[in-house]
This record gives C-alpha cells, sequence and structure tokens, in this order.
C-alpha cells in the first residue's frame, strides 16, 4: 500500500507541475512572444495565458525606453583636432518580434552603431563647430540611428552628447582667445559708453548755452520793451502837459508884453549857465522889437510919479530914448 501512495504523490507532483507551467503572467510593460516547437506562433499582452508545457514556450520582451551609453572614443574633426566624444542613446521597442528575431544581442550593436555613426558626424565639422553644434549632432546622429534600427523593431527616441573634450593645449588656447575676446569686448563697451557720456555732456552743454542765450535775449527784450514804454509814456506825458500849456496860454489870451517878459525870464535863466557863448535864434528880433513898447509902458508911468526928475534931466531922457531907435513894436 505503501508504494500505491508514494506512486500518487508523484503523479500529483508532476500534475502540479504540468498545470503550474502552463500558466503564464505577462507584466503590463512586457510583451509575450509564443513559440511551438521552436516555431513563432503569437504575440500576447499583459496578464494571464495559458500555454501547453513543454511543447509552447513564452519569452517576454521588455518595451520599456531603454539606454545605451556609448562609451568615450576618440574623434579627429574637419581641422584634425582630436576630441574625445561620448553620447547617450535612448530608444523603445515598437516590434517586439523584430527585437527577438532580428538582433541577437541589441545592446552590442545599437553601441557600436553609434561609436561609428558618432565618428562620422563628428568628423565632418570643424572643432569650434562640434563645440557650438550640439543640436545639429544630436539631431543628425538620431536620424540615422533611427533608420538603422527600423529592421531592429526599436525607435531612437533621443541621443544626447555627454562631452567633447578637445587636447589640454587646445583647451589652453580656446581660453586665452576667450579672455582675450572678452577684454576686447570689454574695451569696446567702455569705449562706447566714453563717447556716450561725452556726446551727452556735450549736448547738455549745448542745450545750457542755448538756454542761457535765450534768456539773455528775452532778458534784453523785455528791458528795451520796459524803456521804450517809459519813453512813449514820458512822452505822452510831455505832449500832453505841453498841449495843456499852450491850451491854458490860448484861453488867457496873453499880450505881447506878457511874452516878452517870460521871454526875458528866459534869457536870464540861459544867462547864468557856464557857457561864455550865447546863440539866440533868428525870431528873438521879433521879440526883442516889443521891448521898446515895454520901455514906452514904463517912461509913462515914471513921467506921472517923476516929472521932475524928467525936467532935470532931459538930455539923458533924450540920450535913453534916442538909443532905441531901431527898436519897433512888434505888429499884430
Amino acid at each position: 500500500m505503501q508504494p500505491d501512495i508514494l506512486g500518487l504523490i508523484i503523479l500529483v507532483f508532476f500534475i502540479f507541475i504540468f498545470i503550474s507551467s502552463a500558466f503564464k503572467i505577462v507584466r503590463p510593460w512586457q510583451r509575450g512572444i509564443v513559440e511551438r516547437l521552436g516555431k513563432y506562433s503569437r504575440t500576447v499582452g499583459s496578464g494571464l495565458h495559458i500555454i501547453v508545457p513543454f511543447i509552447e514556450k513564452l519569452d517576454r520582451v521588455d518595451m520599456r525606453e531603454q539606454v545605451v551609453d556609448i562609451p568615450p572614443q576618440e574623434v579627429i574633426t574637419k581641422d584634425n583636432v582630436v576630441v574625445t566624444v561620448d553620447a547617450v542613446v535612448y530608444y523603445e521597442a515598437t516590434d517586439p518580434v523584430k527585437l527577438r528575431y532580428n538582433v541577437a544581442n541589441f545592446h552590442l550593436a545599437a553601441t557600436k552603431l553609434a561609436q561609428t555613426n558618432l565618428r562620422n558626424v563628428v568628423g565632418d565639422l570643424a572643432l569650434d563647430e562640434s563645440l557650438t553644434s550640439r543640436e545639429t549632432i544630436n539631431s543628425k546622429l538620431r536620424a540615422i540611428l533611427d533608420v538603422a534600427t527600423d529592421k531592429w523593431g526599436v525607435r531612437v527616441v533621443r541621443v544626447e552628447l555627454q562631452r567633447i573634450e578637445p587636447p589640454q593645449d587646445v583647451q589652453i588656447s580656446m581660453h586665452k582667445q576667450m579672455k582675450a575676446e572678452r577684454e576686447r569686448r570689454a574695451t569696446i563697451l567702455e569705449a562706447e559708453g566714453q563717447k556716450t557720456s561725452a556726446i551727452l555732456r556735450a549736448e547738455g552743454e549745448k542745450t545750457a548755452a542755448i538756454q542761457v542765450a535765450e534768456g539773455r535775449g528775452q532778458a534784453i527784450e523785455r528791458v528795451a520793451v520796459a524803456e521804450g514804454y517809459k519813453i512813449r509814456t514820458l512822452a505822452e506825458g510831455e505832449a500832453l502837459g505841453i498841449e495843456k500849456v499852450f491850451a491854458a496860454i490860448h484861453k488867457g489870451k496873453p499880450t505881447d508884453d506878457l511874452i516878452a517878459i517870460r521871454y526875458m525870464e528866459a534869457l536870464k535863466a540861459i544867462a547864468d549857465g557856464k557857457a561864455n557863448k550865447v546863440f539866440l535864434p533868428f525870431e528873438a528880433s521879433a521879440l526883442l522889437g516889443s521891448l521898446g513898447g515895454i520901455v514906452e509902458l514904463f517912461k509913462e508911468r515914471l513921467t506921472s510919479h517923476e516929472d521932475t526928475i524928467m525936467e532935470e534931466k532931459p538930455k539923458r531922457m533924450d540920450t535913453s530914448v534916442q538909443s532905441k531907435p531901431s527898436i519897433e513894436p512888434p505888429k499884430k
């Protein structure tokens, strides 16, 4: 009886192994390739799948994005400078069947392919272009690798250059060149700043001088206007005064005797000056003629009050009368 129980246990064990090997689980980021007797049968997605044990085989393919690190390598640029270049390639599987059957070792194949094409791309550029054209190199290399890996069922997502290092002596020369360029730019900027400052200063001085000149001109103009106004006002006042004086004179109807007396007073004021010569206008003879009438007036008054004096000195009075033969009373 014991051999029968042992055989039953062994049978159950084999049945359990058979059933457990028939159930396969595929993860969400995987695809399953089912082979039947060594031949491709079908592709299954994620989840639980049942296969025929010992007849069918399930091989899982990772569909997530993968990274291939390209090791550093020396590349000769177009201008014969040796630089050290390395990069990183990101890819993802698009066809698990091609990825499984068309390439034996994808990582090794992708690494060698990237190294070769990176050497070709960088070799077509000069050192300065390779240092400043990382995006161009990445785009060219990605396009080349994407076409080459298409038959492997892989899509190259992007390629990133990690470093491009020229030799040490070239780096020193580049640093010196960069320093000289920055010093040149600093000198240019300083010169431009001084130039701008001088221009602005000159423009400021010019504007200030113009404003000062305009201020002086306006001041002179206003002073001239004020002086003119003053002169006009004084002239108008004098003219008004003269008009009023003449109007008063004409209204009062002065006689020739009064005019002659005022003229004599004016001559007295003129004679009081420091000048030793007095020029009289030509019309003064006519005014002096009126003095005869004044003398005759005073003569009559003196005759009435001083008859005795006139009787004692008749000759003198005759002489004084004869001393004015040329003075005639003015004609009215």
